[in-house]
């Protein structure tokens, strides 16, 4: 594929900011996303396996990480448009392509997440806090990792542009059907699905923390999840390390040496530090800082991610996402910069509020002033925002 039909394919209206903003922006929301995709598939794997074992301490912890699943997973969602939106943004010559030579699995996708969301709440609202079926559970997921698989494609696919011809034509007949996916690195997904293991072991660490806060007088059950939650970290951890190393030993050409790069190195320390989460366990509130580590892990990795993006683009095809133009947009940009500060911020923020006051409640919850405020105020701002986008519109309309 020729640099100049890479740059021909970018959109004509070109960015309302500089593209560095999009990409640092880029990397802060995936990391924030995908860590509400580890809790959402840790949490589903955690409560099918107390499905199967339906015995003790696991009994509990199914119930309970089915309650961590159902609010992650619609967190996940939220969370998920953002990075998505700066990808089609700075990189729209090649998601796009990506999108229409699979352009079944892009679609479907949607249908399967949806699939996978009505399934959960379904055991969910079926068995109150009971034990879920093994069936019901091991199908939402398997949804959950194949939506994690048609993503993966995706991304795979935008990579390999002198490919696209290739795909798109087959021997010279071309086939815009859309129904395969062309490209793919079991490698690379597999390390990006079992980083959700260290991950999610952080995650049990601070559910003992919460649990202690709430007032849980049982220390069995609570060292049981503690030191269950140490085990996924340090075996999890360097799992993922090794199918790490598989991982850059697969890399194209076009990577240019990226395995031994600094941006690799980030990747590896950050790794390793999740490795190392049982290290930073203490007792008390201590019990949370093995999850704020494996979120500073998480936006490392997440900005070596980016760094391999760059590198393939730019140093084996010449593309540079600094050459997209610039046409500054003063509206739009803060428009944007308010939407995801005020309204999604007060969303997200009342979201997990809601769930961390309402898991500690007895009986029948009722929201305190504290969580009812910080909803009125996210319905304020979502109407504010509705007013404004359809009062623009009209003014844009009329002018």
């Amino acid at each position: 594929m020729e640099l100049e039909t890479l740059y021909a394919l970018r959109s004509p209206v070109g960015l309302p900011s500089h593209p560095i903003v999009f990409l640092v922006l880029l990397v802060l929301t995936w990391a924030l996303h995908i860590l509400a995709v580890y809790v959402m598939l840790g949490s589903t794997a955690l409560a099918l396996c107390g499905s199967v074992l339906a015995g003790g301490h696991w009994r509990r912890l199914s119930a309970a990480m089915l309650e961590t699943a159902k609010v992650a997973v619609s967190i996940a969602i939220v969370l998920g448009v953002a990075p998505l939106l700066f990808v089609q943004v700075i990189y729209d010559p090649f998601w796009y392509v990506s999108n229409v030579l699979s352009a079944r699995w892009a679609i479907g996708f949607i249908g399967l997440l949806l699939a996978a969301y009505w399934l959960l709440y379904y055991r969910y609202f079926r068995n109150g806090r009971e034990t879920a079926s093994h069936l019901t559970l091991a199908t939402v997921l398997g949804l959950f990792l194949l939506c994690g698989f048609i993503m993966h494609g995706l991304s795979s696919e935008m990579l390999r542009p002198e490919l696209w011809m290739r795909w798109y034509a087959p021997g010279g007949h071309i086939d815009p059907s859309g129904s395969a996916l062309h490209d793919y690195n079991p490698w690379r997904f597999l390390y990006f699905v079992g980083l959700m293991v260290p991950v999610t072991g952080a995650w049990l660490v601070g559910y003992r923390g919460y649990l202690e806060r709430c007032g849980e007088r049982d220390t069995a059950y609570l060292d049981w999840v503690t030191a269950l939650g140490k085990r996924c970290m340090s075996a999890g951890g360097l799992f993922s390390l090794l199918i790490y190393v598989s991982w850059m030993s697969t890399l194209p050409a076009s990577a240019g040496g990226f395995a031994a790069s600094a941006g690799s190195l980030i990747a590896v320390v950050a790794t390793l530090a999740l490795a190392a989460g049982p290290l930073v366990c203490r007792a008390g509130s201590g019990y949370y800082r093995p999850m704020l580590a494996a979120g500073v892990a998480i936006l490392l990795i997440a900005a070596s991610r980016e760094a391999l993006r760059l590198k393939i683009l730019g140093g084996g095809f010449g593309y540079d996402i600094l050459t997209y133009p610039v046409h500054f947009d003063t509206y739009s940009t803060l428009l944007f910069f308010i939407t995801f500060a005020v309204l999604g911020g007060s969303t997200v923020a009342f979201s997990i509020a809601l769930s961390w006051e309402a898991g500690k409640a007895q009986g029948i919850y009722t929201a305190s002033p504290r969580i009812a405020r910080l909803g009125n105020a996210s319905l304020v701002a979502l109407a504010v925002w509705l007013a404004q986008y359809f009062l623009f519109g009209f003014l844009t309309m009329i002018g």
